[in-house]
Parts: C-alpha cells; structure tokens; sequence
C-alpha cells in the first residue's frame, strides 16, 4: 500500500497526490499503480467525504484525485468537489468518470474539478494528468471539450467585469472571448473579427494575464462560470432557485485537437 512521504527540501519537484477511489481497496490499488511514477508520491484514503477533507487538512495534497461516486452516491464526489474548492481552493481536483455523459461532465466542472478521467484510461495516462493539472492545465479529451463549449455557447451577452462592476477586457477582447467560447479556431475568429492570426494570438495573451488563466478552456470555464454566478444572482433576487438548464449551441469542430488544454 502507498504511503505518505514528509515533503522536503528533497523533494520539490514531487507531486502530492491524495487518491480515493470508490472503495478502499481500489483506492490501494490506485495508489500503488500511480506510486511507479518517480514523481508522484501518493497516499490512498477511506473514500469517504469527512475522512477525505480531514486527510486533504493534514497532508496538504497538491492533487487529489477522487471518483465521481462516493459511498454508494454517484453524485457524492461533486458533492465533495465543491467542499474542496471552498475549504481548500490551493488543491486541485481530478474526478474519475465511469462515463463520460455530458452531465457528468458539466457537473464535474461546474462542481470546480480541474479534470476529468475516464476509468477506461491507463494509470500512465492518469499520472500525465495529475501533472499537467498540477501545473495548471485543465484535463480533458475532445468530445468532454465539445460538452463545455456547446454548454456556454448559447449566445447569451457576458459580461466579464470586476469588483467595482468595471470592464476588464476591451471590446475586442471581449469579442475574443465570446469567440473562444464558442469553439472558434483563431483562424476562425480571425476570419471573423477581420484580425490576423497573430494579433488573435496576442490578444489571447493579453485575455489569459487579464483573468488568470492558462489556456482556452480555461477561458470557456471562467464564461460558462461567469453566467452561472449571474444566473443565480438573478434568481435570488427573484426569490426562485435557477433552472440549472443549459442551451446547446453551435461548436467547432475544430475547437480542440488535444486532451490536454494548453
């Protein structure tokens, strides 16, 4: 069984990783499969929420990678996601997916997951995740990116402002994202917004510095964010909960060539 090791001066390039299957044997058998990457060093968990964050508390884990379904709950690791993201928002989340349904796979990121992996994939394609979430990328195969973009592409006007309910992109910017949001190449949003490839590519520069992000999907989350913190905003103050309903849009099949976000 893995076993946590005290981070040190030794170790800094190591990455701590908190794994909870679905049960505790599996959870073992997680860890052990993910301890042969000399980079990770990994410890497994009771899979269940209380002990979860207790352990999340005392071992301060860089990644915790945790399954969507929890003690007998298919919905207990979103549920335990969000806790995550509010308790401990310096750890960041990989959900393991029996499936990769389009729900799911919104709920997994609305729930503040920075990844997704499928069961279907091999612990070396896990470990390669755990990496690249841990440096800040968001994990995902085609069709999951496909989900988000036709998720937050419906056309509705965003507005991306800051606390003093200030702009903080230009209007072109601004045009930029709602471009990217729908799943446009920067061939495509140049051909649209009569740019040349490369100011598309500055612009993205100057959008990604501006909100905090690291790549395009990032962008499309801090949209599909933006309008849901709005849409309930909205509801509140109507005094009735928000429908959660999500209208289809147009999305490129261009939109994403890579499992990883970059």
């Amino acid at each position: 069984m893995a076993q946590s090791v005290t981070f040190n001066a030794e170790n800094l390039l190591t990455i701590r990783v908190l794994a909870a299957d679905s049960t505790r044997m599996n959870s073992q058998l997680l860890a052990e499969a993910l301890s042969r990457d000399a980079h990770l060093q990994v410890s497994d968990i009771d899979p269940k929420a209380e002990t979860i964050l207790a352990a999340i508390a005392q071992q301060r884990p860089h990644v915790v990678v945790i399954s969507s379904a929890l003690e007998e709950s298919n919905s207990k690791g979103f549920d335990l996601t969000r806790r995550i993201r509010e308790d401990y928002p310096e750890t960041r989340v990989v959900l393991l997916m029996d499936t990769s349904k389009r729900s799911d796979v919104i709920e997994a990121f609305r729930s503040g997951a920075h990844g997704v992996f499928s069961r279907t994939e091999s612990p070396k394609a896990l470990a390669k995740c755990l990496a690249k979430v841990h440096e800040g990328q968001v994990w995902a195969n085609n069709a999951e990116v496909r989900f988000l973009v036709e998720a937050i592409s419906d056309g509705e006007t965003v507005r991306l402002a800051d606390s003093g309910g200030h702009s903080i992109l230009s209007k072109r910017e601004h045009d930029v994202v709602l471009c990217v949001a729908e799943g446009l190449s920067n061939r495509e949003i140049a051909a649209r917004l009569h740019l040349t490839e490369h100011t598309v590519k500055n612009y993205l520069f100057r959008i990604f510095d501006k909100l905090g992000v690291s790549s395009r999907v990032e962008v499309a989350l801090y949209v599909f964010r933006t309008r849901r913190d709005s849409g309930n905003a909205t509801a509140r103050n109507r005094g009735s909960a928000p429908s959660g309903q999500l209208i289809s849009g147009r999305s490129s099949k261009n939109s994403s060539t890579e499992r990883v976000a970059v």
